[in-house]
């Protein structure tokens, strides 16, 4: 059963900086995709940005040039470095992995979510 824990999350400033991290385990042949959601209060957890396997980058319009994904495809370890940040990034951040595992079954795996709080 693959598992996925964020951490990272915290009280910044706007305009500041923060790093989340995510870590997949468990019984992991490989992982197609690794993407960051988010969801705020009242609203619908949307795609942040995400990366596939050999390095393809997807981002929501509205943190590009802001935020940055990478992962460590033999870590099973994503990041998301985010810049300038502004009050209306305010949300839970979900780390989302799919892939195979080693009995060759699909998996989509969700962690618990890691709060991020920017302040004006």
């Amino acid at each position: 059963q693959v598992r996925v824990v964020e951490s990272g999350g915290g009280l910044v400033q706007a305009g500041g900086s923060r790093r989340l991290s995510c870590v997949a385990s468990g019984g992991i042949f490989s992982i197609r995709v690794m993407g960051w959601y988010r969801q705020a209060p009242g609203n619908q957890r949307e795609l942040v940005a995400s990366m596939d396997g050999v390095g393809r980058e997807e981002y929501a319009d509205s943190v590009k040039g802001r935020f940055t994904i990478s992962r460590d495809n033999v870590k099973n370890t994503a990041w998301l470095q985010m810049s300038h940040l502004k009050p209306e990034d305010t949300a839970v951040y979900y780390c989302n992995a799919e892939g195979l595992e080693t009995n060759a079954d699909e998996f989509v795996s969700w962690g618990q979510g890691t709060q991020v709080t920017v302040s004006s």
